[in-house]
């Protein structure tokens, strides 16, 4: 399946110094984008979190600080939805070199009416596929300037049972949200997969590979307040849900593996040991529906086209 030892052991809890690297976490605030920032700021790495709301960052900052005390952190206002708005926002980072991204940053919308960005594209499709594709063309220069630059998208296993319209990517005629959100982060695992083939075929020492959470439910997850608080009754009655699923504490350790993991390969996918739902992080197969060819490139051609990006994203 991989060069990677199975059975060499990964410690989730004592992870390898990162001293001197610079990661950047789309949506480091919350979520698994949270508990991967606090988890690689034990690293000694420079963390860079990615989020729009600046309040927010610095609560996530403080709250990390709270558990990290010599914790190395940034704030990036970015926003990946709005496309204009990513190259100014990358330049914004000042730094000579990007050793990894984790493109994490995503929406979920449970109900309708169909949303869309001031630019017109469908809300979830443009937040976790179109933002993450044109973002890595402006970051190309500082990944490409690291000795093993990494491209991390986390997607999700809701991904496995769908499949891409490439006749309607947004959703314009068919629009269920549960369906358009699996159907946006499947895009983004195709992108993830694509994005080492082509990267693969310049030379490059650019690597990309794919990570998912399993099932991470917020009510299993430990409180970081003010980020994320759950009450004891909450703990008590997941307890089942336990047996089946994690807390996006652990929902981040295939995150993190994919970022600093000297053994990883690009083109992997990186999830929890138990049926992808929980659990320390493992390899896994990649589903074909996830990395054929042909889907892959009428998705990259159509993502160049919605974002105004060049083909080769910078690494050509």
């Amino acid at each position: 399946m991989s060069s990677v030892s199975q059975s060499r052991a990964w410690d989730v809890h004592r992870l390898p110094t990162a001293e001197g690297r610079n990661f950047l976490i789309t949506g480091g605030n919350a979520g698994i984008g949270y508990f991967a920032a606090e988890q690689l700021a034990a690293t000694g790495a420079l963390v860079v979190l990615g989020s729009r709301n600046a309040a927010k960052a610095d609560a996530a900052m403080a709250s990390i600080r709270s558990r990290v005390p010599d914790a190395r952190l940034r704030h990036l206002r970015l926003d990946v939805a709005d496309l204009s708005s990513l190259r100014s926002a990358v330049d914004g980072l000042g730094l000579a070199r990007l050793d990894a991204v984790v493109h994490n940053a995503g929406v979920a919308l449970d109900d309708p009416p169909r949303r869309e960005t001031e630019e017109g594209h469908e809300l979830m499709f443009a937040t976790n596929h179109l933002g993450h594709f044109a973002l890595t063309r402006w970051l190309a220069p500082l990944l490409s300037s690291a000795p093993a630059g990494r491209v991390v998208t986390v997607g999700s296993f809701a991904a496995r049972s769908e499949r891409l319209d490439l006749g309607d990517l947004q959703s314009s005629r068919d629009y269920r949200p549960k369906h358009a959100y699996g159907r946006s982060k499947l895009a983004q695992m195709c992108f993830g997969f694509e994005l080492d083939r082509r990267l693969r075929a310049v030379g490059s020492t650019v690597l990309s590979v794919v990570a998912h959470p399993g099932g991470a439910l917020d009510s299993l997850t430990p409180s970081r307040p003010p980020v994320h608080v759950t009450s004891p009754g909450e703990r008590l009655r997941s307890l089942p849900a336990g047996l089946l699923v994690q807390g996006k504490d652990a929902g981040a350790w295939p995150v993190v593996r994919a970022v600093l993991d000297p053994e990883v390969r690009g083109g992997q996918l990186w999830g929890p040991r138990a049926f992808g739902l929980r659990g320390r992080p493992r390899l896994e197969p990649v589903p074909s529906h996830m990395s054929d060819p042909s889907v892959a490139a009428h998705l990259w051609t159509a993502s160049c086209e919605l974002t105004g990006t060049d083909p080769e994203l910078g690494f050509g």
